[in-house]
């Protein structure tokens, strides 16, 4: 089953929320991790590692980086599920 761009979006923001104690409606496609949502790197990769369980998606380390939004985290996420 492929999970739509709502689906990863709620799915994402439950795990922020559960990582970071950000509210679920806090986390928006256009917000960015560090800026907006204040997600130092030790918490992203355990956000990461608990995205591609949930997601059953690979995010290369040096794939991470270039997630500066939850929009691209997003975008990821479904454009490359199996």
């Amino acid at each position: 089953m492929a999970f739509t761009t709502d689906d990863v979006l709620a799915g994402l923001a439950e795990l922020v929320n559960d990582e970071t104690g950000v509210a679920v409606e806090d986390v928006q496609l256009e917000k960015s991790f560090t800026d907006d949502l204040d997600i130092d790197s030790i918490s992203m990769m355990t956000i990461v590692v608990n995205a591609e369980e949930k997601f059953g998606v690979t995010i290369p380390d040096d794939e991470v980086k270039n997630l500066k939004t939850v929009g691209d985290a997003v975008t990821y996420i479904v454009s490359n599920q199996a």
